[in-house]
């Protein structure tokens, strides 16, 4: 896909189901399970379509972009390291102080309950006006 410039609110809306419809296998289908799941925990969620076609949900900041790579649909939480994450969801990127990210393979399912609290737990940490995430050691 080409470079597209930056849009939010139904263009990038129209982008997105784009995206997941050029993908036409189990990554477009997986994208689209993880919007709908994202969508549901957080109805105010805002969609936008930034850095050379990345799908990006935020509210009162990024809660998560949803990258597609040839083996797996990858989910970065920019405020990760700051939440809790009992289900272990996150399996990737987990050295770093801040970022967090959920990378699914094809045949895989993510527990939708824990998923979405996860969401819920990026949007309460995005409104409560915490800048920084706090280091865990």
């Amino acid at each position: 896909m080409k470079s597209q410039p930056k849009a939010d609110g139904e263009a990038a809306s129209r982008l997105i189901t784009e995206r997941i419809a050029e993908l036409g296998d189990w990554r477009g289908d997986t994208l689209a399970r993880m919007r709908a799941l994202i969508r549901e925990a957080d109805p105010d969620v805002v969609e936008e379509w930034k850095w050379r076609g990345t799908p990006i949900w935020s509210h009162d900041g990024i809660i998560s972009t949803g990258e597609s790579y040839k083996s797996i649909v990858k989910l970065t939480f920019f405020k990760g390291a700051s939440l809790k994450d009992p289900a272990r969801l996150f399996n990737s990127s987990l050295e770093g102080n801040a970022r967090r990210a959920i990378d699914i393979h094809e045949g895989e399912e993510i527990d939708a309950n824990a998923f979405k609290a996860l969401i819920r737990a990026a949007v309460a940490l995005n409104t409560s006006g915490a800048k920084k995430p706090t280091k865990r050691w």
